[in-house]
């Protein structure tokens, strides 16, 4: 039987078991429809204890993605590139001699999103970004093509817990700014100061248990038919609100 690993992805039903229980980053799981096994159960329980996401996908998927190699009817997907610590978040802000400006993505689930977050991120001068190691996408290939090289520039930190991680930066002198549906118009914002911007899932928001522990929460008024707006759109404009605050332009 033929497995490896292959850059951003583990190849495999031993290997995956391997991964699954060691402390590897992974990202997603993706299991062949129709397939049955002690193996792949086996996986699945694994991958399930780690709340990973698991997605059933045909095996043509699995042949594309590992261009035809002995894949066995399973593929993690791995981190592509390393990820920070909390400390080199403060680090970067520190050498660029500027009060922290963050983000936190509380379970991001789109690469794309992720990968256009970062790219944003760059162009206004975010000094870090939080992400869970649970239930979130994490740094793949197709968030470094979609962040058009940012995910070079823009260091990236994975923590257990969310809410844990927001009440540390808080105790550091980090003030939190969720977005909610009720909240302060974001373009009365001023982002001046430590502050780390909470973004939340695309579908649920920020969870209530780090939605609680932010101090205060930006809300994004809308007067059309549709009344949300997509992830990376949303945190494009309250990330520039935030630049804008920090820097504003020459009179």
């Amino acid at each position: 039987m033929t497995s490896e690993q292959t850059g951003e992805f583990i190849i495999g039903r031993h290997p995956a078991v391997a991964a699954l229980k060691s402390d590897q980053a992974v990202n997603k799981v993706f299991i062949q429809k129709g397939l049955k096994s002690d193996a792949l159960g086996q996986i699945i329980q694994l991958a399930k204890e780690r709340q990973l996401i698991i997605s059933n996908v045909p095996k043509a998927k699995l042949d594309q993605m590992t261009d035809h190699q002995n894949h066995q009817g399973v593929v993690l997907a791995v981190a592509a590139y390393q990820y920070a610590q909390i400390d080199d978040l403060f680090a970067n802000a520190e050498a660029h001699q500027e009060a922290p400006f963050f983000l936190i993505l509380d379970e991001l689930a789109d690469p794309h999103n992720l990968g256009s977050i970062l790219r944003t991120a760059d162009a206004a001068g975010v000094h870090g970004i939080i992400i869970p190691k649970r239930r979130s996408v994490g740094l793949t290939a197709v968030v470094a093509k979609t962040s058009t090289g940012a995910i070079e520039h823009v260091p990236v930190a994975r923590v257990t817990n969310l809410v844990q991680t927001a009440k540390e930066l808080q105790q550091r002198g980090v003030w939190l700014f969720g977005t909610d549906m009720q909240g302060t118009d974001y373009r009365q914002w001023q982002a001046n100061g430590p502050v780390a911007l909470v973004i939340g899932n695309e579908g649920k928001g920020i969870s209530p248990l780090l939605k609680k522990t932010c101090d205060e929460m930006l809300t994004i008024p809308m007067i059309g038919h549709v009344q949300s707006l997509n992830a990376s759109v949303a945190a494009s404009l309250l990330i520039y609100q935030g630049f804008n605050s920090r820097h504003p332009s020459a009179k």
